[in-house]
């Protein structure tokens, strides 16, 4: 006999705003990287761990490819479109952002742990595309 999986059911509007505020911060991080292009890239370079960020190029490409990125799916995380995939595709972008800027900056314990926060929250909506709303 099969087993029924076990199933949660949570608000709606407990997982609309953890989308919404969960997308904010990575439209605020896009418009940041396009506003504070040399900023950015000046963190990148200083970073013990800076090399990552530039396995697709020159820190300059990184920070904009990472901006663009950042912007299109923050959005689509912030209106629930495609949430799943959105989830995934900002992990593909934290986890580099957060190994090469983060991790051996004694300074940064505070941004490396926001970071893990963060990735907790995407990896809630990458692996739960199917939840079960109630209104």
């Amino acid at each position: 006999m099969k087993s029924k999986p076990n199933t949660l059911q949570v608000s709606y509007t407990s997982v609309v705003l953890l989308r919404v505020m969960l997308s904010f911060i990575f439209i605020v991080a896009s418009i940041s990287h396009f506003i504070n292009t040399q900023k950015t890239i000046q963190r990148l370079e200083d970073a013990s761990m800076g090399f990552i960020g530039q396995l697709l190029g020159t820190p300059e490409i990184a920070v904009i490819l990472s901006g663009v990125v950042m912007l299109i799916a923050g959005i689509a995380l912030l209106i629930g479109f495609k949430t799943k995939i959105a989830s995934i595709v900002l992990i593909a972008v934290l986890v580099p952002i957060t190994l090469a800027v983060q991790v051996g900056q004694a300074e940064s314990m505070g941004p490396l742990f926001k970071n893990i926060a963060l990735l907790g929250g995407l990896i809630f909506f990458s692996i739960n595309s199917n939840l079960n709303y109630k209104q």
